[in-house]
C-alpha cells in the first residue's frame, strides 16, 4: 500500500544535527515520503549556512519534496503533519557557561545533569512552550517530536504547561549505547534487540535484552561491560566513539554497573555516582562545548559552505545519524500505525509501579496512530526508585522556579541534586548562572 506523503518542519534548523535528519529522511523515503520539508529557525544567519546545502542535497537526491526554509512561524507551521523540534536556546555560548561556572566549585559542568542542565532548562521551556503554541495555532492535529534539551526538564514543564498538547519528548542517548550493545554482541543491528528499561532522561538502567528469536543477551553483555564498559575490548575497534570523552564515558559504564551488577546502565550516570572522577578528569577551561564548537561545528557548517558553493552534494561527508534514524522511525510509527516499540519520555501513570503517576518516566512504548503506550516495568529496587525520586524532585522544582520566578525553588533544585555537595555551594553557582542568564531566564525573586 502506499504511504501518504507526509509535511515535516524542522525546529532549529540551524543545528549541527539539522542536515544529518534531512539525509536521513530522504534515505528513507520508501518508509516515511515527504511532500514538504521547511526549517524553521530563529537565528537566519546560522540556518541560511545549512539551509543552502540542504537545499542542493534535496534537489539532488529527492527532487519531488518541496523545500523552504524560513525564520516566519506562519510560513513554518502551516499545513505540517510533524515538528521535529531540536533547538539550542542561547546557543553553543551559553552551553559553554552552563559547564564552566559549575566547574569553578568543583561540581560537575554538564550540559544536562547538574546545575549547567538546570541552566539551560530554565531557558529551554520558553522556548519548547512557543514551539507547541505555533503548530497548535497553524497546524492543530500535527504531532511534535522533541528532543530539545534537558529532555527530562522540558518533559515536565511540557506535562504541566500544555497537558493537552500533541507532543512526545525522546532521546537518541539509548539508541547510541544499544548500537554499542549490538556492536559488541555482533548483531547487524541494534533493532535486533528487544529491552526493558525504566528510569528518566539521561538517568536509566536495562533489566532485560532480548534478541528477536527470543535468547537472553543479558550474561554475555554484562560480562563484557564488567570489563570493558561499552567500548569495545582493547583489541578492537569501534568507529562509534572516535572522540575521547566519549570513549572515556562509555569505558566508564564498568564502574557505573558495578554497583548493582543486576542491571545494565545509561551512561549518564556517571555525572551522578562518579561525580568526583568527572570534575577531577575534565579541564575548566575547555569544555564539551570547546570541543562541539571548534571540531562538530566548524567541520559541518564547512562541509554545507563547501555544498552550498559547488552546488552539487555528490561528495559530501553529511551522514545520517543515529540522532535522525530514531526519529524517523517514531514518526512513521505515528504516520503509519507499524507499532513500535520505542523508549520514550512519558508521563509515568503506573508504569513504574513505585512511583508517583505525575513523574516523566522513560520507559518502552508501544507507538500507532493512537499515540503512544507505556509498557509497566513494574515496582523497581529501592537503589534506583531512591535515585529516580530525588531526581524527579529536582527537576520538578526547576520548573517551579521558572513557573513562579522563584529564587528559592531554585536554590533547592541545585541543593537538592546529588552533583551538589551543599547548598553554600548550589547558592554561590545559582548566583553566578543569574548574572550569565539575565538575557534568558525570567527574572527570579
Amino acid at each position: 500500500m502506499e504511504r501518504k506523503k507526509q509535511s515535516v518542519v524542522i525546529a532549529g534548523g540551524g543545528s549541527t544535527y539539522t542536515a544529518g535528519i534531512v539525509m536521513m529522511l530522504i534515505e528513507n523515503q520508501d518508509k516515511f515520503p515527504l511532500r514538504t520539508l521547511k526549517f524553521y529557525d530563529n537565528d537566519q544567519k546560522r540556518q541560511e549556512i545549512v539551509a543552502k546545502a540542504c537545499e542542493v542535497i534535496v534537489k539532488e537526491r529527492a527532487p519531488e519534496i518541496e523545500f523552504i526554509a524560513t525564520t516566519d512561524p506562519e510560513e513554518a507551521f502551516t499545513d505540517i503533519d510533524f515538528v521535529m523540534a531540536h533547538i539550542r536556546v542561547g546557543g553553543l555560548s551559553m552551553r559553554e557557561k552552563d559547564e564552566k561556572i559549575p566547574l569553578k566549585y568543583g561540581v560537575v559542568g554538564q550540559e544536562t545533569c547538574g546545575p549547567g542542565g538546570m541552566a539551560y532548562g530554565m531557558r529551554s521551556i520558553p522556548g519548547v512552550i512557543e514551539l507547541i503554541d505555533y503548530m497548535e495555532k497553524y497546524s492543530p492535529n500535527a504531532w511534535m517530536l522533541n528532543y530539545s534539551n534537558p529532555a527530562a526538564i522540558v518533559a515536565e514543564a511540557t506535562r504541566r504547561m500544555r497537558p493537552n498538547a500533541k507532543i512526545i519528548n525522546i532521546c537518541d542517548m539509548p539508541v547510541a549505547i544499544k548500537k554499542s550493545i549490538a556492536d559488541i554482541l555482533g548483531l547487524d543491528s541494534e533493532l535486533e534487540i528487544v529491552d526493558r528499561y525504566y528510569g528518566l532522561n539521561h538517568f536509566g538502567w536495562w533489566t532485560e535484552m532480548y534478541d528477536k528469536e527470543g535468547n537472553d543477551l543479558m550474561p554475555r553483555l554484562k560480562e563484557h561491560v564488567q570489563k570493558y564498559g561499552y567500548a569495545s575490548a582493547a583489541e578492537e575497534g569501534n568507529p562509534l566513539l572516535e572522540e575521547a570523552s566519549w570513549m572515556d564515558t562509555f569505558q566508564k559504564a564498568k564502574d557505573v554497573y558495578a554497583i548493582d551488577p543486576e542491571t545494565v546502565p545509561n551512561t549518564y550516570l556517571k555525572y551522578y555516582l562518579y561525580s568526583d572522577y568527572v570534575v577531577s578528569h575534565a579541564n575548566p577551561d575547555y569544555t564539551r562545548a570547546n570541543e562541539v564548537m571548534e571540531n562538530r561545528e566548524k567541520n559541518v557548517f564547512a562541509e554545507c559552505k563547501r555544498v552550498a558553493d559547488n552546488q552539487s552534494a555528490k561528495d559530501t561527508t553529511i551522514e545520517a545519524g543515529e540522532h535522525a534514524e530514531f526519529i524517523v522511525h517514531l514518526a512513521a510509527a505515528l504516520a503509519y500505525n507499524t507499532y513500535e516499540r520505542m523508549l520514550l519520555i512519558v508521563k509515568n501513570d503506573g508504569a513504574i509501579a513505585n512511583l508517583d503517576d505525575d513523574a516523566m518516566v522513560e520507559v518502552p512504548c508501544i507507538v500507532s496512530k493512537r499515540g503512544y503506550e507505556p509498557l509497566c516495568m513494574g515496582k523497581i529496587p529501592h537503589f534506583q526508585k531512591g535515585m529516580i525520586e530525588q531526581q524527579v524532585a529536582v527537576e520538578k522544582l526547576v520548573v517551579d522556579a521558572y513557573e513562579q520566578k522563584s529564587y528559592q525553588k531554585l536554590w533547592q533544585a541545585l541543593t537538592l541534586s546529588k552533583t551538589v555537595p551543599s547548598a553554600k555551594v548550589a547558592k554561590q553557582i545559582l548566583d553566578e548562572l543569574i548574572e550569565a542568564n539575565q538575557e534568558w531566564w525570567p527574572t527570579l525573586s
